[in-house]
């Protein structure tokens, strides 16, 4: 049974505050159990959301959702400065090859599991197309809370950065074919399914587009900074303008301002690129706090019962997708060993940028039903957004843990390497 304590007897700040204070402790209490801080403040975010005590309700996290906003836009900077041309023309073609097998695999195999279990075409293509959309924030936090480096923290940060732009492309062109089956099941005739298909492609042209312009502008703005201070307040106000400007534009804040690291990252020199990211690495911990405490508390434990046949085949065939598609495509690409070894298990989490996708499906396919009395669609909304946010439960938990343990294998986290030697 959960307490109910109303959002309206605390004030944000008043909320914000004790997230970050208690969220610090839960965090070390994570690692102390050899689990990534991430897990510490998911677990806050549970127990104060709806959940338990509800103290992060409906009210508060309206209140606060810019927050997980401004997270994701300085988690997606991050990945695009981890994305030199170098560095990628290094890993070689392996990672394209990666990137394209993982997010097809994981539609092709999500959708095939769910059409053998209901025989329904519509609903496989829509969970088809939810599984290749993955959490970026939960592997880059785990990156950089173990220090990692080497080659398969590169390739981790240019596959989560990069399969989130695929993943929708891939969700417009199956949400098309997906309506269109329903238009014909309703009136016999097939539906035009071009502008759904150009919606998705015109969406990451435009991030790209806006991203590139603002990533010119802010390195006209820091190239003669020489204080860390002087640059972090034109970091806030790059990626609080790149992250406005998406959510105006209905485009992607993630690929907007992954463009705007990508654009500092290899049109300046190395020294400003360091000079940049080391003041971003002192704020960073902090929005990893509020950013997963406020994703837990989205995360409604009375959801897992709804799970069932359906949660359970989805999970299972979006993993194996996933870790099939990643290890065929590394072995394609011929990447180093411990990458083909280890980076499926890097990218399991999910979170965001599914829900949203299974929003938008309720969203446009109840407008299906009202316009051509088809409830079969208003179902498949209803079902896909619950599983969806029931099974990134389970995503947002193994995945990190399994992140970490990837990266430990590899011997890319500096403290698992026996024989290092400490200055």
């Amino acid at each position: 049974m959960s307490l109910d304590i109303s959002f309206l007897d605390f004030s944000a700040l008043t909320l914000l505050g004790v997230v970050i204070i208690v969220g610090f402790y839960m965090g070390h209490t994570a690692r102390l159990v050899k689990l990534p801080s991430i897990i510490g403040y998911m677990v806050l975010g549970v127990i104060f959301g709806p959940s338990v005590l509800h103290l992060l309700g409906e009210p508060a996290m309206e209140h606060l959702s810019f927050i997980t906003e401004v997270a994701l836009g300085f988690v997606a900077f991050s990945i695009g400065a981890e994305l030199s041309l170098s560095t990628l023309k290094h890993l070689g073609p392996g990672i394209i090859s990666i990137i394209l097998a993982e997010s097809f695999a994981a539609f092709f195999v999500v959708t095939a599991a769910v059409y053998f279990l209901t025989h329904d075409l519509p609903m496989a293509l829509i969970f088809g197309a939810m599984a290749p959309a993955s959490a970026p924030a939960g592997t880059v936090a785990v990156i950089q809370e173990c220090k990692a480096k080497g080659s398969l923290t590169k390739a981790l940060y240019a596959v989560v950065g990069f399969d989130d732009g695929l993943a929708i492309i891939i969700f417009g062109f199956a949400a098309a074919f997906a309506k269109n089956l329903l238009i014909g099941e309703a009136t016999g005739q097939n539906g035009s399914i071009l502008p759904a298909i150009l919606s998705p492609l015109t969406e990451i042209g435009l991030s790209i587009l806006v991203g590139g312009i603002v990533g010119f502008a802010f390195c006209q703005m820091v190239r003669k900074l020489e204080y860390s201070k002087d640059i972090l307040i034109i970091i806030f106000g790059a990626i609080l303008l790149a992250t406005g400007l998406s959510l105006r534009w209905h485009l992607s804040l993630i690929m907007t301002n992954m463009v705007v690291g990508f654009v500092l990252v290899n049109s300046r020199r190395e020294a400003l690129v360091h000079r940049v990211m080391a003041p971003l690495q002192e704020i960073m911990p902090l929005l990893f706090i509020l950013f997963f405490c406020l994703a837990g508390a989205h995360l409604e434990l009375s959801t897992l019962p709804t799970l069932g046949a359906l949660g359970a085949v989805y999970i299972i065939a979006r993993t194996a997708g996933l870790i099939g598609g990643a290890r065929v495509g590394a072995m394609i690409g011929h990447v180093d060993s411990k990458i083909k070894k280890y980076i499926g298990l890097g990218i399991l989490s999910q979170a965001g940028v599914a829900i949203g996708l299974s929003l938008i499906v309720k969203h446009e396919f109840a407008q299906l039903d009202a316009k051509y009395n088809l409830p079969h669609a208003t179902t498949i909304g209803t079902v896909v957004l619950t599983t969806v946010t029931a099974t990134c439960i389970f995503f947002e938990v193994i995945g990190p843990i399994l992140t970490k343990i990837a990266l430990s294998k590899a011997g890319e986290i500096p403290h698992d390497k026996p024989n290092q030697q400490v200055s």
